[in-house]
C-alpha cells in the first residue's frame, strides 16, 4: 500500500502543578500527538488489511518523536504512555486496531525498550469525537500512581474516510497520586507488569 496520507497533526501538552493540593516545583507533563490520515479501506469491506500496519510504522515513529520533542526531548523523563484511534464512519473498528502494533512499538523503541504493554482504546466516531486514551507506567502496568487517561479530539476529524491516530505520554504519575499499590521506585522490570 502507499504511504499513509496525513491531512494534519495536532500536538497538545498539559503542565500540571497541582489539583488543589501541594504545588509541585516541576509540573507533570501530559501530552498527546494526533495524526489525521486517510483510511484506505473506508466505504468497503477489505478482507486482508494487516499489511497496512507495516505502512504505519514510519508514521508511528514520526509521531512518537514529535510527542517526545514536545515534552522536552528526553526519553528518560517519560514515565507513562498510551495509544488509541478514532475511525471515521466510513470505516470499521478493525481499522483502528491496525494502530496497536505500529503505535505501541514506536513509543517502546523511542523510549529505549519500555517493558509494559501500551494500553489502547479505539472507537468509531465523526468530526469532533473525543476519546479517552488510557495511560500506564512504561515499565510496569501495575504501578497504580500512573493509571490515568488523556482526553483528545479534533473539531473537524475524523471525516468518514479518515482515521485519527493517537499517541500519549506523561512525565510522571497523577499529580497528587496517593492511592497506594506498587510504586515506581519498586518496579522489578521482569515482565512488564511489576
Amino acid at each position: 500500500m502507499p504511504k499513509p496520507a496525513v491531512r494534519k497533526f495536532v500536538v497538545q501538552v498539559e503542565e500540571i502543578f497541582h489539583e488543589g493540593g501541594p504545588v509541585r516545583a516541576e509540573p507533570v507533563k501530559r501530552g498527546a500527538v494526533l495524526a489525521v490520515i486517510e483510511n484506505p479501506f473506508a466505504g468497503r469491506y477489505v478482507e486482508e488489511i494487516t499489511g497496512f500496519m507495516e505502512d504505519l510504522k514510519p508514521l508511528g515513529l514520526e509521531m512518537a518523536q514529535r510527542l517526545l520533542n514536545s515534552l522536552g526531548g528526553d526519553p528518560s523523563k517519560v514515565e507513562g504512555y498510551g495509544k488509541g484511534a478514532i475511525v471515521g464512519g466510513g470505516g470499521e473498528l478493525e481499522h483502528g486496531a491496525l494502530w496497536h502494533n505500529p503505535g505501541g512499538y514506536a513509543m517502546r523503541e523511542l523510549l529505549g525498550g519500555a517493558k509494559a504493554i501500551v494500553p489502547s482504546t479505539k472507537k468509531v466516531g465523526g468530526p469532533g469525537a473525543r476519546i479517552d486514551i488510557p495511560v500506564t507506567h512504561i515499565n510496569a502496568s501495575y504501578v497504580r500512581s500512573h493509571f490515568d487517561a488523556i482526553e483528545v479530539g479534533i473539531n473537524d476529524a475524523p471525516r468518514a474516510n479518515e482515521i485519527v491516530l493517537v499517541l500519549a505520554m506523561t512525565t510522571g504519575p497523577r499529580v497528587h497520586a496517593r492511592a497506594g499499590g506498587l510504586e515506581a521506585k519498586d518496579i522489578k522490570g521482569e515482565d512488564g507488569l511489576r
